[in-house]
């Protein structure tokens, strides 16, 4: 029901990306999908990999500060639209979104999305009663 999403917040300073990147290449990590928010002085980026146990286990031991936390991933149609319909459901059922980034599956002719929002198990009820196509963590981590 839950994917596990890793959390890392980097120094605002060239090369802190590429570190990560190759910290989990090193330790055959796959990055699934990825988001970045940035400040003036620090950044967050935001992973999906297939061995998030690992990955945050070995980027702790390399001296970054990262977390874990649960998000859904979310299969809509690859159509204008699409996603629109989701967001209403979510919208409706007074479901707030905190953030959100999409992703590319290997082989799919949906559209793939990440969704952290305010109540996760009200929220996937709601989409399961919808007919949205939730993806399960085993699913997601073998993109």
């Amino acid at each position: 029901m839950y994917v596990k999403q890793i959390s890392v917040f980097l120094e605002n300073k060239s090369g802190r990306l590429a570190e990560v990147t190759s910290i989990l290449g090193k330790h055959d990590i796959d990055i699934s999908a990825l988001s970045i928010a940035d400040t003036t002085d620090f950044g967050i980026l935001r992973l999906i990999v297939n061995k998030p146990d690992l990955a945050l286990q070995v980027l702790k031991e390399n001296g970054f500060t990262v977390s874990a936390t649960d998000v859904i991933a979310i299969a809509v149609e690859d159509k204008p639209g699409g996603l629109a319909k989701v967001l209403d459901i979510l919208y409706k059922n007074d479901i707030g979104i905190e953030y959100m980034y999409a992703f590319v599956g290997k082989v799919t002719d949906e559209a793939l999305v990440i969704l952290k929002v305010e109540n996760g198990d009200e929220a996937v009820s709601i989409l399961r009663e919808n007919n949205v196509k939730i993806l399960s963590a085993d699913e997601v981590y073998s993109l």
